[in-house]
């Protein structure tokens, strides 16, 4: 029997934060969770005790927990959240924190997201990822993403015929974007000859194909779309939303994530097709799986992203292509950094930016509906958990 879903109305986006990135930190994780705590009720103009609802993802916060956090930040809440889902996190973050005020369970929801890149963290992050990763992985020398997507990538080019080059366009669109993003860590200006001659990592990886983990937080508050205009706030509807979890279990090092078995319930709950996105946020901390969103995602047919992305302007300002689509207008994590569970996170701060029309020297004009999208917890030779939502700007 088919499900039957209650669609999601009324639900506001707000008030984003992001507490700037440093590829390294002293503070805990536990303080980058406060600072953007602080911001946002800055910014939403709440006192600390309205807030009764939150939902954190780290991965360094341990031993510490969502639930020792109330008490560390003097909060009472009736509803809380602590998704371990990797860069699927800030979606899904998002989809069950609307659910919990759409049922009454919360009126305003913090949604955080934070890690700290103390020195060895890192490693020790990659080493006990999962017991497979521990007993089964990283013993061998496969140690982490790397080897994952580099798996992943040859198998890509191998069955598409994508070349360095096509990735290298990615990587360079990006770059662009990021250059407009005062928070984003990479900055100076990339060439492809820049991107082709990076040293080699896990082939056919080179550096500039793996993001670099950093410190930092994002964050967002969900309420609904009635409070929000009662405080006055800027704010973006979430319309849509999906979720899977080990979607492909068949295909050794499989060429896609899982995007295109929910996509067809993700445009009809939202009323529109993917030529109805304004701006497009996937999640990005290899360019392999970005090319895997694009064609899941219904942007491009199964092998054709490297042809898409040649033909595809995705930086904020058109240079005159024939198609322009503005994705990562942030940078992305390959440009802005990931720091941790916050890099899940990206999209959605900077669509909530977009979409109230706040984001400064990147706004996209007109800018209506964006896609934003998730992948995450990634095994041996895949990614389990896929996720995609739909927001739209708020009618002035």
């Amino acid at each position: 029997m088919k499900r039957s879903r209650r669609p999601y109305q009324g639900i506001a986006l707000t008030a984003p934060v992001t507490i700037p990135y440093v590829r390294k930190s002293d503070h805990s994780t536990t303080w980058f969770l406060g600072m953007a705590l602080r911001d946002l009720c800055h910014n939403a103009g709440l006192a600390k005790a309205e807030i009764d609802g939150m939902s954190v993802s780290s991965f360094s916060l341990a031993p510490d927990t969502v639930t020792s956090l109330t008490e560390t930040f003097g909060l009472t809440l009736s509803w809380i959240d602590s998704p371990y889902l990797g860069g699927s996190g800030g979606v899904i973050s998002a989809m069950r924190a609307a659910r919990a005020v759409q049922n009454g369970d919360a009126r305003y929801v913090a949604c955080l997201a934070a890690d700290n890149a103390k020195p060895q963290s890192f490693k020790a992050l990659v080493k006990n990822f999962s017991r497979f990763s521990r007993d089964a992985a990283y013993p061998y020398g496969a140690a982490g993403p790397n080897g994952v997507f580099s798996l992943l990538t040859r198998k890509y080019m191998q069955t598409h015929g994508a070349t360095d080059e096509d990735f290298g366009r990615l990587c360079l669109s990006q770059r662009s974007n990021a250059q407009l993003n005062p928070h984003a860590m990479l900055q100076a200006e990339l060439t492809m000859e820049d991107y082709l001659s990076s040293r080699p990592i896990a082939e056919p990886l080179k550096l500039l194909d793996c993001v670099m983990p950093c410190a930092g937080a994002e964050g967002f508050l969900v309420m609904t779309t009635e409070d929000a205009r009662a405080l006055k706030l800027p704010y973006v509807e979430l319309i849509a939303g999906e979720e899977n979890h080990n979607a492909i279990r068949d295909a050794d090092v499989p060429l896609r994530g899982g995007w295109d078995l929910f996509r067809d319930e993700l445009y009809s709950a939202a009323g529109c097709g993917p030529h109805d996105i304004d701006v497009l946020y996937t999640y990005d901390d290899y360019p392999v799986i970005v090319f895997h969103q694009f064609e899941g995602l219904g942007f491009c047919a199964p092998g054709e992203a490297a042809r898409f992305v040649r033909d595809t302007d995705l930086t904020i300002h058109s240079t005159g292509k024939d198609r322009h689509l503005p994705h990562n207008t942030s940078g992305g994590q390959l440009s802005a950094g990931q720091a941790g569970f916050a890099g899940g996170y990206l999209g959605l701060t900077e669509a909530i930016r977009q979409l109230t029309g706040r984001a400064g020297a990147r706004q996209i004009s007109g800018a209506r509906t964006a896609l934003v999208s998730g992948f995450g917890m990634v095994n041996y030779d895949r990614g389990l958990c896929a996720a995609a939502t739909i927001l739209t700007g708020a009618e002035s």
